[in-house]
């Protein structure tokens, strides 16, 4: 499954799972500004979102990830090291890639 497809159907499951009048949050820039199908306008569900605070818990995190306490998981998919900077950006604007680690 392309990772737009994955993107958007998380969007609707989120949206059909919330009970009517209820309100769906997301975190982040997303890639596409319409919601799917009306189903948020004929269950009365808010939809509400903005840029990732990173700034308030990146210290922290940084070196929880570093030091092995806590495993990202997931979120990277990719791994470059600082010249691979500009291609993963490249890769995460074309959805090729969620998140990209960049090792130093």
């Amino acid at each position: 499954m392309a990772l737009e497809s994955m993107l958007e159907q998380a969007l609707v499951t989120a949206l059909q799972i919330t009970r009517p009048g209820g309100a769906v949050g997301r975190v982040g820039i997303p890639e596409d500004e319409s919601l799917p199908g009306g189903i948020a306008f004929w269950k009365n569900v808010s939809v509400a979102g903005g840029p990732a605070p990173v700034r308030a818990y990146i210290d922290e995190l940084v070196s929880d990830v570093l030091t092995g306490a806590i495993e990202p998981g997931r979120v990277f998919d990719r791994v470059s090291d600082l010249d691979g900077v500009p291609e993963g950006y490249r890769a995460m604007n074309e959805r090729e890639a969620l998140k990209v680690l960049i090792e130093f």
